[in-house]
This record gives structure tokens, C-alpha cells and sequence, in this order.
């Protein structure tokens, strides 16, 4: 696992887009066309806003997955998922892209992760972008996490923590708001990615980046099973590295 830690958030975001977008104009080169996976929450507004603006990228040839998305919520409330990439991601690209595979978990949650997972299981995914959660959480795999599970996308469980989480970041005015279920992509999918660019910025994130990066790969910290990967690269900000023994590269 790489790390590079940024000055601050703003570089931290535009280093690790240009990283993902130079492994995704790669992939178009090779292969005519890409496929990735973006995370959404507040740990990704720095890269998401620098990533829609790389050029040279050939959007129209790009399908876009995303991680997760909470059960029952409709896509007009302000914390949907697909509603925050539409409107902060795929809104603002100059092209539409060639597929965005939202996640509909508003009435058939189950049906929805077995279509979803029907599509992903045909498609390379040659960048993902993803962050850790407070709690360690890899999309909303929260801990136990299913580190055997093959099946690309769940019906999962939210823990408290993962859902205090949502409530502190502004995302519903109550914790009995929060929805206690979701459909997550599995850590097992994630893996399968090419390449992993993961940003994570914040003080409150440090604990869940250490263990991630320097304690045992166990479902008790679900991130940490990204030392099994051959090609991740961690972009953190001074904060949230601060726990980090090892040495990192510093840009």
C-alpha cells in the first residue's frame, strides 16, 4: 500500500484524482473504454470536484459503479447517494458518461443488489475510488465485515457508529433518521478493481487509518483488508495520518 500524505484536503482531493484519472485515460487507451466505482460522503468533495475537471478524459467511453446507497431513501432526499453524484459528479462532467449504474434500494433492495450484481460481475473495473469510514467501514461494510463473500453487492446491517457518522456530517437532522439498512458492495468487489485510489481526510478518521494500514487484516477493521491488494494508493491529509507510524511519502 502506497501513502502519500498532502498538505491539506484541497491537495490531498487533486492528488488523487489525477492518479485515478491517469489510470483511467490508460484504461480508454487499451481498451476503448473503462469502468470504475466512486464513493460518495464528505471525505470525497475534494476529489470528486478535482476529478470532474482532469482533462483529456473520454467521459462518454467511461461506465460509472457506485458503492452504496441506503434503503428506502427516495432520490430526492438531500442524503441520497445517487443524488449526491449526480449532482455534484455527473452533472458537471462536460459529456454524460456511457452508463451510470445507480443504486435503487427505495422498494426492492434484494432484487436490486442481485441486478446490480449481474451487471458489475461482466465489467473490469479498472479504478475504484474509495474512502474509511470513522469506524473503518469499506463502503457500508461496517465491522464484522463479510471479508468471503463473493456476491458483488449486499443488503447490509448499518451499526450505530456508521450511522452517527452520517448524523455528525450533516446528512439528517436525527439518528432515528439515519436508515439502519443499505445495499454495499462487497469487500471481495472492491478488490477485484485494478487499481484503488482511497482518499480519507480528518482528524476523527486516524484511528480507522492506522488500523487499516498498520494493524491485522481482520473484519473487526474492515479497510484493512486493502493490504491484500497489489495496486492501492492512500491519500490522507496531515490529520487524518497523524497515528501512522510508517513512513510516508509527503507531497
Amino acid at each position: 500500500m502506497k501513502i502519500v500524505v498532502a498538505s491539506d484536503v484541497q491537495t490531498m482531493g487533486q492528488q488523487a484524482a489525477r492518479d485515478g484519472a491517469a489510470k483511467l485515460r490508460d484504461a480508454i487507451a487499451a481498451r476503448g473504454k473503462a469502468n470504475i466505482i466512486l464513493a460518495t460522503g464528505s471525505s470525497q468533495f475534494s476529489m470528486l470536484a478535482s476529478l470532474q475537471n482532469e482533462r483529456r478524459i473520454a467521459w462518454q467511453k467511461v461506465s460509472i459503479f457506485h458503492l452504496d446507497e441506503y434503503v428506502g431513501l427516495p432520490a430526492s432526499h438531500p442524503a441520497s447517494f445517487r443524488k449526491y453524484l449526480r449532482d455534484r459528479f455527473i452533472n458537471e462532467l462536460p459529456v454524460a458518461p456511457r452508463e451510470f449504474y445507480a443504486i435503487d434500494a427505495e422498494t426492492d433492495p434484494v432484487a436490486e443488489a442481485e441486478r446490480l450484481s449481474a451487471v458489475i460481475s461482466e465489467a473490469a473495473i479498472d479504478v475504484a475510488f474509495v474512502g474509511i469510514g470513522e469506524n473503518g467501514h469499506l463502503a457500508f461494510n461496517d465491522p464484522p465485515a463479510d471479508f468471503e463473500t463473493e456476491v458483488p453487492y449486499l443488503v447490509v446491517q448499518l451499526d450505530e457508529a456508521c450511522r452517527q457518522q452520517q448524523l455528525d456530517e450533516g446528512w439528517f437532522p436525527t439518528l432515528e433518521a439515519v436508515p439502519k439498512q443499505a445495499i454495499s458492495m462487497s469487500c471481495r468487489q472492491i478488490l477485484k478493481s485494478k487499481s484503488i485510489v482511497c482518499t480519507v481526510p480528518d482528524r476523527r478518521k486516524a484511528k480507522a487509518v492506522r488500523d487499516a494500514v498498520e494493524g491485522a487484516i481482520t473484519p473487526a477493521a474492515p479497510a484493512s483488508i486493502l493490504q491484500r491488494h497489489a495496486d492501492v494508493t492512500l491519500y490522507l491529509d496531515p490529520l487524518a495520518a497523524e497515528l501512522l507510524k510508517k513512513s510516508t511519502e509527503k507531497r
